[in-house]
């Protein structure tokens, strides 16, 4: 790409669409088009058409999803699914029309099988049967994945398709019944330490392990991908080690300076057993994570308590 080609991030004030933003403005790209969902809905076909033919873009990075954590995604399986499927079919079937160079999809870690054997690689997406906890949002990623595969097969595009892991950082989801579980752990700790609560509840047994990528992270790997990645196989993006939940609780609490009890709520979904990601693939590709979970935690905290 050329510091003054028109790239279009779809999401730009999104956890990841943001530090793409950040991390595209640090390496000297000064053309970058973000829209707000009030300017231009991705759910309207016609919109999308219009702000493609309008504005032109030559790259496209298409972070805009619907996001959550287990409470959300079982609440609202509809809503995951729709308002998944339809944006990202308008903006890569828009960028297709408009000629565009090339896209890079993100997709997620909860594509591949609940029980798919640990390390995830890439070869696993569908090999078994989902997590049924976040079924409709993993099946509208699959679908991402399959029409970027499909565009690139029938019209010899240029789009390719990351599948990062768990993320945090600036411009995180906090709200408790919508939030991942890092950021849901950073609000409860912080809340219970200012309030003087006896303890903390965490949903599950604790049992289950997840991998943390900050999002600065997540997003240089996508820059790189984009300016030197062209097939159509997928790519994880990770750190290549995870954490148990209770890990996790431990971590923040110390991190944001709680003093309480630490209490698990068996009567909650744990969702899938284990979600590590097999990295090799990004590695020989000349990428590897650099911020450390304790290093980014404390920023996360840090930006939470500035930014709520």
């Amino acid at each position: 790409m050329h510091p003054s080609a028109k790239i279009f991030v779809a999401g730009h004030r999104g956890l990841v669409g943001s530090a793409i933003v950040r991390n595209l403005n640090s390496r000297g790209f000064t053309n970058i088009v973000g829209r707000p969902r009030a300017e231009l809905d991705l759910l309207d076909q016609s919109a999308v058409r219009r702000f493609f033919e309008s504005e032109k873009p030559e790259y496209v990075f298409l972070a805009a999803a619907k996001v959550g954590g287990i409470y959300a995604n079982n609440t609202y399986p509809a809503e995951f699914i729709y308002e998944n499927l339809v944006p990202q079919a308008n903006v890569i079937h828009a960028s297709y029309e408009t000629r565009v160079k090339k896209l890079l999809f993100l997709g997620s870690s909860c594509i591949y099988p609940r029980m798919a054997p640990q390390p995830m690689r890439e070869e696993f997406l569908l090999d078994g049967k989902l997590e049924p906890t976040n079924e409709p949002y993993a099946v509208a990623k699959i679908a991402g994945i399959k029409m970027c595969q499909a565009y690139n097969r029938q019209y010899g595009t240029k789009y390719i398709s990351v599948m990062p892991t768990n993320l945090y950082g600036p411009n995180d989801n906090f709200d408790l019944k919508n939030a991942h579980v890092l950021p849901a752990l950073i609000r409860k700790f912080v809340e219970a330490k200012e309030s003087n609560v006896p303890f903390v509840e965490v949903w599950g047994s604790g049992s289950p392990r997840r991998e943390f990528l900050h999002v600065d992270d997540c997003a240089d790997a996508c820059v790189h991908l984009m300016l030197s990645y062209d097939e159509s196989e997928i790519v994880n993006i990770g750190v290549g080690s995870d954490v148990s939940i209770k890990e996790l609780a431990l971590l923040v609490k110390s991190t944001v300076g709680y003093v309480g009890e630490l209490r698990f709520d068996t009567s909650k979904p744990d969702g899938t057993p284990r979600k590590l990601l097999d990295v090799s693939k990004l590695e020989k590709l000349g990428w590897k994570a650099t911020i450390p979970l304790e290093t980014g935690l404390r920023s996360a905290v840090e930006w939470y308590l500035k930014n709520r």
